[in-house]
């Protein structure tokens, strides 16, 4: 196929001569591996090799959003360290060439694991495994020190847990929902309750465990989509892939991930107490943290909801994602609670 939405071949194939001389053979196929929850991905290949692209959605995106030279910049940091990650090849920010940023990545074997259906499959041992491997895995991020990567820029953490308030609530925003009158309670209640941040680390932005590729022996061969990757609280990454745990129990949840429903699979606090005691941080003021993850997601499927409406999205399967969007605010204001 010589043409994809959002991937003209071509051009692309005369970048990489190039850019890239001897990488890849002058024709190119490629397919869709993902598109619409967040940036496109498509495996590329030549007929003898085979290559992972990512660039952003087709159409208008927000302006901090989907920044592919991050995603590139911060695993080509992370090479060599105990997180593992795929071998980065080319960037390329001219938006000429395909018409939006894109950079090409090593295709790693490995199952990204979004339903249960699929992870229960291996049996509730294996699952169990799978599951403590990749809390072990963010263990392993947020122990790395950003300066002795590089990354010392990559973000501010002075006032990081304010701005998620207020980047959340604009991308919420954006996306039309000013009626949802949970949404207005969640953003003041966050806003007037954010605490001290509780360490500084590399922030994935969307740890879950389709975003973590499993090989045949249950081990994390890769993390990927770091498309929201910064300096920050770690503890919002561990919010975060509790909130996924949530979300996977409400109907229609499996239209993101429900992966984390499977039997076998760490609970909720199993999931807190294996972060605890691997790393040493202390989830304090988790019931915010928890609050803000459930607000940030409830922002991103609005913005799924809204690109599918506008025929931004490429893919199938969207119809119907904004019913999720109340109930995860509900979640979001009861976990306030925990707090006191």
């Amino acid at each position: 196929m010589t043409h994809l939405p959002g991937l003209d071949l071509t051009r692309l194939a005369r970048w990489l001569a190039a850019e890239r001389p001897g990488l890849a053979r002058p024709t190119l196929s490629a397919r869709l591996l993902a598109g619409g929850r967040s940036n496109l991905t498509y495996e590329v290949g030549d007929g003898e090799r085979a290559w992972v692209l990512r660039r952003p959605p087709v159409g208008p995106v927000p302006a901090t959003a989907h920044d592919v030279a991050r995603e590139y910049r911060v695993m080509a940091a992370l090479a060599g360290t105990a997180v593992p990650v795929p071998a980065m090849y080319a960037l390329c920010t001219d938006d000429s060439v395909i018409g939006a940023p894109f950079y090409l990545m090593e295709k790693v074997g490995g199952t990204p694991f979004r339903s249960a259906a699929a992870l229960a499959r291996l049996g509730p041992d294996r699952v169990r495994r799978i599951s403590l491997r990749v809390v072990d895995t963010l263990v392993a991020l947020h122990d790395v020190d950003p300066a002795e990567v590089g990354l010392a820029d990559f973000g501010r953490a002075d006032g990081f847990l304010d701005r998620q308030v207020r980047r959340w609530s604009a991308q919420l925003a954006a996306a039309g929902s000013g009626d949802l009158r949970s949404a207005g309670e969640l953003r003041s209640r966050l806003a007037s309750n954010v605490p001290a941040h509780s360490g500084v680390g590399i922030v994935h932005g969307d740890y879950r465990l389709d975003n973590v590729l499993v090989d045949s022996a249950d081990r994390p061969a890769a993390v990927i989509d770091w498309e929201m990757a910064t300096i920050g609280d770690p503890l919002t990454d561990l919010a975060l892939l509790i909130a996924y745990q949530k979300l996977s129990r409400l109907p229609g949840g499996d239209l993101v991930t429900d992966a984390a429903s499977a039997p076998g699979h760490l609970t909720e606090d199993e999931v807190r107490e294996r972060y605890r005691s691997r790393s040493g941080r202390d989830p304090a003021h988790f019931g915010f943290h928890l609050g803000l993850a459930c607000y940030k997601l409830a922002a991103i499927v609005e913005g799924i909801r809204h690109r599918h409406l506008h025929g931004q999205t490429v893919g199938a399967g969207f119809d119907g994602i904004g019913a999720l969007t109340g109930p995860l605010l509900e979640i979001g204001l009861a976990a306030l609670k925990e707090d006191g």
